[in-house]
């Protein structure tokens, strides 16, 4: 009768091995997993010395709102220099001619300097052979409460129209 109980015994000692040994390689390759995932947080969180994630987050988004702050001052500071920059008189255009068809050559000229919505002034050079004449006409969106001349049209043509 021992016999009949020790071959259960022995049967159920050789499956508790097993059993433990099974549940020591499941426990090495949780540990191993448990290590990485430790890995991934420490590069997670930084050195941060914050165990909340909670904090991180909040910190993060802080960061964030700060960030969209200065953006939308740095985008209205640029319209603001953009618009300025439309008002600034920079666009030139020279047309020279002959104003005196019996003679001479080209050495008339009609210079205009303007904005982008054509204010600003066009200057005359009247050549002969004795003298110059120079006029100067202030611009308003491109008219002048002078009259222009062709000559003094096509220079704020040429301004109106940078290449």
């Amino acid at each position: 009768m021992e016999d009949i109980i020790q071959g259960p015994l022995d049967l159920v000692t050789v499956l508790l091995v097993l059993a433990v040994l099974v549940l020591f390689i499941v426990t090495i390759r949780l540990g191993g997993r448990l290590k990485k995932l430790r890995a991934s947080y420490t590069q997670f969180m930084g050195e941060t010395g914050v165990s909340d994630l909670e904090q991180v987050i909040a910190g993060i988004k802080e960061r964030v709102d700060r960030q969209e702050q200065h953006s939308a001052a740095l985008q209205a500071a640029l319209q603001t220099f953009e618009q300025g920059l439309k008002l600034k008189k920079g666009n030139i255009g020279l047309h020279r001619y002959n104003a005196f068809a019996e003679r001479g050559n080209d050495l008339s000229f009609s210079l205009a300097i303007v904005n982008e919505q054509e204010d600003g002034m066009v200057m005359s050079g009247l050549h002969s052979r004795e003298q110059t004449y120079m006029y100067v006409k202030p611009l308003k969106r491109g008219e002048s409460p002078y009259p222009l001349t062709p000559e003094e049209l096509k220079a704020i043509s040429l301004a109106s129209r940078p290449e």
